[in-house]
């Protein structure tokens, strides 16, 4: 009976923000089950996308409550009217970050992210985003790398003088996943579509897709009608190519999205620079925003 049952799934799980998007009617094309309240499909996500529907992830952020109900707040005490545009680069923000005085700032709360904050010393939107991006498992090995080629840039190191547009705003490491992007379509001669093709086999772990990909980013497929041209024909050698492919298949399964990341620093710019000016409505509207939580 044990044998039977090895391998059966226990429960079915539930995204907390997955959408399934469907053009027609969505019980015509997918098995559905109830799971509490809510209706979901009895397909995993692998094989809903495997059949062409499409599955989106829509992240609520407490966080943005806080924000709004610190500018409720600071309008009610002030009469100012605080309203974010595209400019992140108050200095007196960055300075409370590199401070590590980063409880209830977004993303920085845990000691551990405060010590690297106070290492990282960020003063840009860039800044963040890489450090957001790194202190994750894997990236993380990565940090010490970053941080000496961040404060002596003699220390970066290119396989080949075309990686240096790509890597030069993250110091010589690759942190994201559009850099990879980035590194097939220049470099091999990938279309942006064929470039998040691998980028999706990379982050997912496909391995036998990536294998497959392997021979085409060093040498092309030209010669078997296709139309990436590969490092080859960019003047890299052979084993160079090979190293670098070697060192995106170790790396891109941890890499991070940038467009991910670049939404979740302006929220933590924006939580940090309330915290600076506004303390107190900040915190009063981040604790009104928990108040039935103990802790």
């Amino acid at each position: 009976m044990g044998l039977k049952l090895e391998g059966m799934p226990r429960n079915t799980s539930m995204h907390a923000a997955g959408v399934v998007i469907c053009r027609k009617k969505i019980a015509d094309n997918v098995p559905l089950s109830r799971n509490g309240e809510d209706i979901t499909t009895q397909f995993d996500m692998k094989e809903v996308e495997s059949i062409g529907m499409l599955k989106m992830d829509f992240l609520a952020l407490t966080t943005l409550t806080d924000i709004k109900k610190a500018c409720d707040y600071i309008f009610e005490d002030t009469g100012r009217r605080i309203e974010f545009g595209q400019d992140c680069s108050d200095p007196l923000a960055y300075q409370l970050i590199s401070e590590g005085d980063t409880d209830a700032v977004f993303q920085l709360e845990q000691g551990g992210m405060k010590k690297f904050m106070k290492q990282l010393q960020p003063n840009c939107l860039e800044d963040l985003i890489a450090g957001i991006s790194l202190y994750r498992p894997g990236p993380m090995d990565f940090i010490p790398t970053y941080l000496k080629n961040r404060a002596d840039p003699a220390h970066i190191k290119y396989l080949t003088p075309l990686l240096k547009p790509i890597l030069e705003k993250t110091y010589g490491v690759i942190i994201y996943q559009e850099q990879v992007m980035q590194i097939f379509q220049n470099l091999a001669g990938y279309s942006l579509g064929q470039a998040d093709l691998v980028r999706r086999a990379m982050a997912k772990k496909h391995r036998s897709e990536l294998m497959a990909q392997k021979d085409k980013f060093i040498s092309g497929d030209i010669e078997s009608g296709g139309n990436i041209t590969g490092c080859a024909a960019h003047g890299i050698p052979a084993d160079v190519a090979a190293e670098l492919f070697a060192q995106m298949e170790s790396f891109a399964s941890y890499a991070f999205n940038k467009s991910h990341a670049a939404a979740y620093a302006v929220v933590t710019y924006q939580t940090a620079y309330l915290k600076k000016y506004y303390p107190k409505e900040f915190l009063a509207g981040v604790l009104n925003n928990r108040i039935d939580k103990i802790d």
